[in-house]
């Protein structure tokens, strides 16, 4: 149980009425378009974030505990979210004081939503069903710069035409063959004379013990049918690949079973041009946690002599500027830190007024290309050029590894 004593609670309504003038969707971190779905993952996240629990002896998370369970009471009403949208906080204050309703406790309002426990619960007597788990491939653009996106999925859905009574005209009656038990007895002959009862499911009724006279056109009696169902999702900057993001109660519905979860596995989608017509080189950067990496070849006059270098377009077609200056050399397989140029670091905050994003690092790794031929002069005036440095500054590298001059010489049998 989420309880306080009477002077924790008059301080913390205090603390509401100081904060009465905040913009309620400033406090929430969202837009004032936002729906009713981000709403309340907006509510979850700070909610738990700063619930007196979670911070004990922290008088400015309870403030903003307070300050949250405000805003997210009034922007989650359709009718108090339209008198805030036009005539503010005072509006709000007018259309209470004439008798609209209101959730005097902010920590009513946190067991409301969670269900006592943090948990929501179901109907009683229900079981609750089984989550349903979908996978959902995006571009790594999508990892690294959010996106609102949709997808469907073939769901089970609770007829709207009978409302989940698999009966044209909404009647059922008591199923005569299990006599409204739900259960059948069944006798089993194992031996002479010896039998074994057994109770099993109706499977006239499915156990329910009843069934509809006139079955539904719709569902065929089933009292259940399954569509394709567009989901709306919100894919926050920096999210892991593979990370799974929760929709509470949109499984596949059933009049018998309370609705689970509908949890979505994100994951990096295949890099290829058909994903990338701006042509960003981001693209096909590698993803490892916060951090990307990338190869660039260069030639070898560039990785020997300096004097060059590259515009690589990000992500989010920002620019990454790489380069020497004449004279700086690139060993091959050489590898350069960019800071702060890889993955937004994700945070449940998102990118909101509780928090910024900060960045990990680009790894670039240099190969150098060799040409594979040269014609004859070119041949003899680099061969020239190296005989006449290796004369005066040479190492002979096969002298200074100490290993023997000849081969070994080996006896015959």
């Amino acid at each position: 149980m989420l309880a306080h004593g009477a002077l924790a609670f008059l301080l913390l309504a205090l603390v509401q009425l100081a904060y009465c003038a905040q913009d309620y969707y400033k406090v929430l971190g969202v837009d004032r378009n936002v729906g009713d779905r981000e709403l309340k993952s907006a509510y979850r996240k700070l909610s738990k974030k700063f619930h007196p629990d979670k911070n004990p002896n922290d008088d400015t998370a309870h403030e903003k505990f307070v300050e949250v369970s405000n805003a997210y009471e009034v922007l989650s009403d359709e009718n108090l979210r339209t008198i805030y949208d036009r005539y503010g906080h005072d509006g709000v204050e007018s259309h209470r004081q004439g008798g609209g309703p209101r959730q005097h406790n902010p920590f009513d309002l946190f067991s409301d939503f969670f269900g006592g426990g943090g948990q929501r619960r179901g109907p009683p007597g229900k079981p609750r069903g089984r989550d349903a788990e979908f996978k959902l491939e995006i571009t790594l653009a999508d990892f690294y710069n959010g996106v609102d996106t949709q997808f469907e999925w073939n769901k089970q859905h609770i007829c709207d035409h009978c409302d989940g009574t698999g009966s044209a005209d909404r009647k059922v009656e008591k199923c005569s063959t299990c006599n409204g038990q739900g259960v059948v007895i069944i006798k089993k002959q194992f031996a002479p004379g010896m039998f074994q009862q057994m109770q099993r499911p109706c499977d006239v009724c499915d156990g329910r013990g009843e069934k509809p006279k006139n079955k539904c056109p719709h569902c065929h009696g089933s009292r259940v049918v399954r569509k394709q169902t567009p989901v709306d999702l919100k894919i926050e900057r920096g999210i892991a690949n593979g990370e799974a993001v929760v929709f509470e109660e949109e499984a596949d519905e059933s009049p018998d079973w309370h609705t689970g979860n509908l949890v979505v596995h994100l994951a990096e989608k295949r890099p290829s041009m058909e994903d990338n017509p701006h042509r960003l080189d981001g693209v096909f950067f590698r993803r490892k946690g916060d951090d990307l990496y990338w190869t660039e070849v260069l030639s070898l006059r560039e990785a020997w002599m300096g004097d060059w270098t590259r515009n690589i377009t990000h992500l989010d077609a920002h620019v990454v500027r790489l380069g020497r200056p004449k004279g700086k050399v690139v060993q091959p397989g050489q590898v350069e830190t960019v800071v702060g140029e890889g993955m937004p670091k994700w945070h449940e905050d998102g990118d909101s007024v509780y928090h910024k994003h900060e960045f990990g690092n680009l790894y670039v790794t240099y190969e150098v290309v060799l040409p594979d031929q040269m014609d004859k002069k070119m041949q003899g005036e680099f061969w020239d050029l190296w005989e006449k440095w290796r004369a005066k500054k040479g190492i002979d590298l096969h002298k200074d590894s100490g290993r023997p001059d000849q081969p070994p010489v080996r006896d015959e049998l």
